[in-house]
């Protein structure tokens, strides 16, 4: 399993803004493309203004057609336009979970959008 770990930092007052359309508009078409979201966080200490994001995939391959798939989709691009002045500054990291990592799934990945 690779965990695509998605941090957003916004413009100071741009995070409530976002928080609203992206619920509405952005997570129902990562949720159709990406599918495995772990977690959704916002910062309350240490750098503000931060949303965390983590999807998982199958392998690396997986990610990257499940990401150009929802990069075909008109209405990401759209909401892209719409949400990246909001945003200050974007990083992804490519994790993976150890064999004892306390995930409902194991190592192997047998998680819910594959079953």
């Amino acid at each position: 399993m690779l965990i695509d770990h998605r941090t957003y930092t916004f413009h100071p007052g741009k995070l409530q803004e976002f928080l609203p359309v992206f619920e509405k508009e952005g997570l129902p078409l990562q949720m159709k493309y990406c599918g495995n979201l772990i977690g959704y966080f916002t910062t309350e200490t240490g750098e503000l203004n931060q949303v965390i994001q983590l999807w998982a995939y199958r392998d690396a391959a997986d990610r990257d057609a499940r990401r150009a798939a929802l990069w075909k989709d008109p209405g990401f691009v759209a909401l892209g336009q719409k949400l990246l002045p909001l945003i200050s500054r974007q990083e992804s990291r490519l994790i993976r979970p150890t064999s004892f990592s306390p995930l409902p799934w194991n190592a192997q990945w047998d998680g819910p959008a594959w079953k």
